[in-house]
């Protein structure tokens, strides 16, 4: 049985970590260097670096927050964020990251996926999917969930992982910072599809929203979360207690 990971989510926008809403309504909470630092302390399996604003605003991934952050973690980190071109994959990795997570730069060029798997391996190649429900169609959105692409998104997914995306997070516009859950309706029809590791993102509340979606969803690889850790609402290393309680495998 594999190891379930817990991986919190840094959104950053203008240097600073912010949450909101379903992807609307961000306030401010956090430097992403403290925060980052604390996580790699404090039980983080894994940590994902969203540059938010970089795709809607056509500009390139902010690099010194990155370096900065990259130098005060010791787990692994995923970054994503205006990620276009394979220049931007090796600016990204030459920076530390050790994955780099690709969105609205695949939508634009799903060559992209398959281009960038070929040169740096499927292990390095994430897909981070935003899905929302529109007249009953799991949808895909780009530029940081503000536009729909009209594409449905288990097709997609299943098609970007044929290229070569080695991993998908599942971002689900929907159940967003709602906090009444993981998508699991979503997250099931994803797995359904592809057989590479998915990542649940979107609607943790507590640490039973986190034994609900292992328990459901016993294929699933790992649970995303960002408000509840930001905020001390839940600790990572209470999570991981009552997850082994529970029967579910995670490094403690």
């Amino acid at each position: 049985m594999i190891t379930k990971r817990i991986i919190p989510c840094l959104d950053v926008k203008d240097g600073r970590v912010v949450k909101g809403v379903n992807f609307k309504g961000l306030s401010d909470v956090s430097s992403p260097v403290e925060l980052a630092k604390y996580y790699s302390e404090n039980g983080a399996d894994e940590l994902v670096f969203y540059d938010i604003t970089a795709s809607f605003e056509g500009r390139k991934l902010f690099t010194d927050i990155l370096r900065e952050v990259a130098k005060n973690v010791f787990i692994p980190m995923t970054v994503g964020g205006g990620i276009n071109t394979l220049e931007d994959f090796d600016r990204v990795l030459k920076c530390g990251a050790d994955k780099v997570s690709v969105n609205s730069g695949a939508i634009k060029n799903p060559r992209l996926i398959e281009e960038a798997a070929k040169r740096y391996g499927d292990q390095c190649v994430v897909l981070s999917a935003d899905v929302k429900r529109v007249d009953g169609k799991f949808t895909v959105f780009a530029k940081g969930g503000r536009e729909s692409t009209g594409m449905e998104a288990i097709s997609w997914i299943k098609s970007c992982v044929d290229m070569g995306a080695g991993e998908v997070v599942v971002n689900s516009i929907d159940t967003d910072g709602v906090k009444n859950g993981f998508d699991i309706e979503m997250l099931n029809a994803v797995c359904d599809v592809v057989n590479v590791p998915v990542i649940a993102s979107g609607g943790a509340g507590g640490i039973n929203d986190f034994i609900n979606l292992f328990k459901e969803i016993p294929d699933i690889d790992a649970g995303l979360a960002a408000s509840i850790f930001h905020f001390g609402e839940v600790s990572i290393s209470n999570l991981k207690k009552e997850l082994n309680k529970n029967n579910i495998l995670v490094r403690l």
